[in-house]
């Protein structure tokens, strides 16, 4: 099979590689799909994440849907042919934080394109059965494959603990933040209100989700009085604005990966009480994923605004920089479609 492989700072070779054997609890999928995130053109430009060190090739990509093609020896043969989005992890079912729900949290987790596992842009990939979830024909592979990114928005609002007639402020418009925001519609929020410094960026929100938009350089977030705030831009000033919109007793999720460290307004924090927490992936989001996309509460295709193949992968990692941009999609088939 083709592997598209980071092999070195900047360097994306496609190779060839066998397909791989599922084991037990397995299933082996051909890849239809794959979102490029953040974290992937990070890997690319950057060769880190915090922590995450890319020290030897690693094949990139985390958002990724297919048909199961094979299955191991404990999986039932009824399930190749579906269609699946993959859930990108295999955590240690018997740690602590996996036995009372939280397995994002599991410290053995193996996850996709996180060094040194490799990820899925590739033509097929290896997942345990249970976190290859099935998607009906109304549900794009695009679709599918952008359950991922979805995830991270439901686990955010759930975490900022959105109802209905809640306000939210989500500080960035990239891909993360206005699914978020979709999501915070689909929760019940009636004003959902989305920063960004980029105009462009702006109209994409309004058009996909956001009741209203502004210009954090010109326009002043701190008068905001909202029941949450989530930040999906990882700006030091960002955050801080944000914590200051939040009403008493309100709630601010932690999402952007920015800097590691930088001052938070303590005493305000105390004052009002606020809860003050972070989102690390996802659990038990697939179902509510699917459910969303089906009643067209969330609209996932329209943030698609680019395909490639696998042996365009680079410029697909480069996609974040064309004006516009909100989802870079990787489709391994596409230029023998193309061909036909």
């Amino acid at each position: 099979m083709q592997v598209s492989v980071l092999s070195g700072p900047t360097e994306i070779r496609l190779k060839e590689r066998p397909v791989p054997t599922p084991a037990a609890d397995e299933v082996l999928v051909q890849v239809t799909a794959v979102g490029v995130c953040g974290s992937d053109a990070h890997y690319y430009r950057e060769g880190r994440i915090g922590d995450h060190i890319v020290n030897g090739p690693l094949v990139l990509g985390h958002e990724a849907a297919g048909v199961i093609v094979a299955v191991g020896a404990s999986v039932a043969d009824t399930r190749i042919g579906q269609r699946v989005s993959i859930e990108p992890q295999r955590p240690d079912p018997t740690s602590a934080q996996s036995r009372t729900g939280r397995y994002n949290l599991c410290p053995a987790m193996e996850f996709f394109a996180t060094p040194p596992i490799d990820g899925a842009l590739a033509e097929y990939v290896l997942i345990q059965s249970v976190f290859a979830h099935s998607i009906p024909d109304e549900i794009s592979d695009e679709a599918a494959a952008l359950f991922e990114p979805l995830s991270v928005g439901i686990a955010s609002a759930q975490k900022a603990r959105i109802t209905p007639g809640s306000s939210v402020l989500i500080a960035g418009a990239g891909p993360v933040g206005i699914v978020t925001a979709q999501v915070a519609r689909a929760f019940g929020a009636t004003e959902v209100i989305v920063s960004d410094i980029d105009s462009t960026r702006r109209v994409n929100a309004s058009r996909l989700g956001a009741t209203r938009v502004l210009d954090p350089m010109t326009e002043e977030v701190r008068s905001l009085e909202v029941d949450a705030f989530i930040d999906a831009s990882g700006a030091a000033r960002a955050v801080v604005d944000g914590i200051h919109a939040v009403r008493p007793a309100g709630t601010v999720v932690l999402v952007g990966m920015g800097g590691s460290d930088y001052a938070l307004p303590i005493s305000l924090i105390q004052n009002r009480e606020l809860v003050l927490t972070g989102v690390f992936r996802y659990a038990n989001t697939w179902p509510i994923a699917r459910e969303l996309v089906l009643s067209g509460l969330v609209d996932l295709d329209s943030m698609v605004t680019a395909r490639f193949d696998l042996a365009h992968v680079e410029d697909a990692l480069n996609a974040d920089k064309i004006a516009g941009s909100i989802k870079a999609v990787v489709v391994p088939g596409l230029s023998k479609e193309t061909d036909a």
